[in-house]
């Protein structure tokens, strides 16, 4: 039994492991020839993507990496932790684990080892006629049906010692006999750390892990764990049974009861729908609204403080108690849902406090390398901190200077710290937040305006000559609340939340963007132009989210029957594509990231509205000189004629 128990204490007792501790790296170095007698140019940059993506493919080079994996795991790791060891192979894409898997197979055949090995990806891969899934693959493996939810517990099964992934089981994966991992896809911040946290489990007899890395380098996965790694170096420990003294606490406010929490637990563990979670929340969030402001304050720190303390112990420590984890799905499901406050600092501070220098002093407090000498950080105690962290700023630069170009004025750094509390206000309005990962857009831009426009009334006394900017110029103060909207939602829309909306004037879903399903077949003049359209038209009305690899009806399809290799792939050929079509400016109003709904990758694009007319001009499709000019019109898109473009584009700038 332990009392105080660091993190630090922890890998260097033997309670979790050092996955940093044997490290290998590998380099490929290969050599390309050219099979034809002109010498074309191409984009350097885009070339040297693809070719590095055919070299990486290519059948020799998977081959001879699975010998040199199979080799080490019969030479190394096979006969460690009593002959139990397991291995992990990490690939970059889904089309890479289908093709690793298949060569393990072969390779493990040819070299009469009786190993078995599993694969895990989502979805559907086609590849070279064929197609593929995790169920299909490992059930052809067995000889027997073994479904996806299967996965993990036949990877326990004595004979299976390999596991070949692609995303899945990077994170959340426990199985203590996991040994060693070989590593072939780039990895870098959290992703890295979680990854390769998946080795740290100890087990009877374990008393190392292996790592062997075929595409990063051992100084890119130090900078990737450095960030992370400092927060092991604590001063004293931090105490796991201070969630009780937390939890307590809580329970003292009288909000929510072991019922409560219960009824939520089964609806989250379960296959609750939303509307059913909202529901059995209601009880608790009519009791909070009972609360006075102090207590109301107090219960909504202590709650984040539970969530916050929760998450970072149960990554090095195994609870016993279900009722944590329970607790812990209650707090996480409540917390966005209560209503936000406001700036709890006395006006003083608010004066003098140099809100830029503080966040940056806090960032780079800490900031050392994975060696015991350095300064260490505070343990987490059991009572809560301030207010939310710092959300990302590195958009308020593009709002200055987009604002000094629009208007011809000079704001610049004195004026970041004022648009950085407004954005922090905004951010820690848990209601808004809540608002923007359910809602369409022009409904949350019904609760946003008011709650900016509180924001800019907290400003006048930090930066009068910004509040006066804003409330005296109509246009300006309209083009700052656009900006800020438009980043706002870009960082709060969540795609498993607007699958369940219907279409709207800004929301609309696309299940590819360049294959046509009916004909099995790429069909870029019609589908890409179909999406394109959709674009261009949120980009001249009133912005909006586009969702790629969603049916019409809100089902999840993902991005694989592009076949386009990768999510960096796809949202390259996107990129690319609005940029022919819609030219230079208007690519650099979208926002496409790529998003996990139900186990389907997909791709959300946030479209911000344009200050100028954008025309779509596409592979010969256009009826107009110009290009076609298209605007939402209730949840389609319509094409206006040059008469209409122009009365539009006038009524719009007045």
């Amino acid at each position: 039994p332990f009392h105080l128990y660091s993190m630090r204490q922890a890998i260097e007792e033997g309670f979790i492991l050092d996955v940093l501790e044997n490290y290998t790296t590998l380099k490929s170095y290969w050599r390309l020839l050219k099979k034809i007698e002109d010498d074309p140019r191409y984009d350097r940059q885009k070339a040297e993507y693809l070719l590095r993506t055919f070299v990486d493919l290519h059948p020799h080079a998977i081959r001879e990496k699975v010998a040199i994996a199979v080799d080490h795991f019969a030479r190394h790791v096979a006969s460690e932790i009593g002959g139990r060891a397991k291995a992990m192979i990490v690939t970059r894409s889904r089309l890479h684990a289908v093709r690793t898997k298949r060569v393990l197979d072969e390779t493990l055949k040819e070299k009469g080892h009786a190993w078995k090995a599993l694969v895990a990806f989502s979805g559907t891969v086609h590849d070279r006629g064929a197609d593929y899934t995790e169920s299909g693959m490992n059930s052809g493996t067995y000889g027997r049906r073994i479904g996806e939810r299967q996965t993990a517990s036949e990877f326990a099964r004595p004979e299976a010692r390999f596991l070949v992934v692609a995303n899945k089981f990077q994170t959340g994966f426990d199985q203590p006999l996991l040994h060693t991992m070989y590593v072939d896809r780039k990895l870098g911040g959290v992703n890295a750390v979680q990854t390769l946290s998946r080795l740290n489990r100890t087990h009877p007899g374990k008393t190392g892990a292996l790592v062997l890395d075929f595409a990063n380098e051992a100084e890119e996965i130090r900078k990737a764990f450095e960030p992370y790694y400092e927060t092991t170096l604590l001063s004293e420990g931090t105490d796991p049974n201070l969630l009780y003294e937390v939890e307590g606490r809580l329970r003292g406010f009288g909000v929510f009861s072991d019922d409560d929490v219960e009824a939520v637990a089964r609806l989250h563990f379960g296959s609750g729908t939303q509307a059913r979670l909202y529901a059995a929340l209601a009880p608790a969030r009519e009791r909070f609204g009972l609360l006075g402001r102090e207590e109301a304050s107090d219960f909504r720190r202590e709650l984040r403080h539970f969530v916050r303390l929760y998450a970072f112990l149960s990554q090095i420590l195994p609870f016993a108690d279900s009722g944590l984890e329970k607790l812990y799905a209650f707090a996480r499901r409540l917390y966005p849902l209560l209503p936000g406050e406001a700036d709890e600092l006395p006006r003083e501070i608010q004066q003098n406090a140099d809100m830029e220098s503080f966040r940056i002093q806090r960032t780079s407090r800490g900031r050392i390398g994975l060696e015991r000498q350095g300064e260490s950080l505070d343990p987490m105690g059991s009572k809560p901190g301030g207010g939310p962290g710092a959300p990302e700023f590195e958009r308020l630069s593009e709002i200055i200077e987009a604002l000094n170009q629009r208007f011809g004025l000079d704001l610049g750094e004195r004026h970041r710290p004022a648009l950085e509390q407004l954005t922090r206000a905004l951010d820690r309005d848990a209601g808004l937040g809540a608002s923007a990962r359910v809602n369409t857009r022009e409904n949350v831009r019904l609760s946003f305006d008011p709650r900016v426009e509180n924001g800019i009334q907290e400003i006048v006394e930090t930066n009068f000559d910004l509040y006066k900017r804003i409330t005296e110029d109509p246009a300006f103060g309209k083009a700052l609340k656009d900006f800020l909207f438009d980043d706002y939602m870009r960082r709060h829309r969540r795609a498993e939340e607007l699958v369940k909306l219907p279409e709207s004037k800004t929301l609309e879903f696309k299940s590819t963007l360049r294959w046509n399903l009916k004909e099995d077949r790429k069909d870029d003049r019609r589908i890409t132009h179909a999406v394109l359209k959709t674009i261009a038209a949120f980009l001249n009305t009133d912005g909006g989210d586009l969702l790629i690899g969603v049916a019409d009806d809100g089902r999840p399809l993902g991005l694989d029957a592009d076949r386009l290799e990768s999510d960096d792939r796809f949202l390259r050929h996107l990129t690319q594509v609005v940029r022919n079509a819609l030219g230079i400016p208007a690519s650099t109003l979208i926002d496409p990231v790529t998003q996990i709904v139900q186990d389907k990758t997909v791709c959300l694009v946030s479209c911000r509205r344009s200050r100028e007319g954008v025309y779509l001009r596409w592979k010969g499709t256009e009826k107009s000189p110009e290009g076609d000019f298209f605007v939402r019109s209730g949840p389609g898109t319509v094409r206006l004629t040059p008469d209409e473009t122009a009365a539009y584009l006038a009524a719009r700038s007045a």
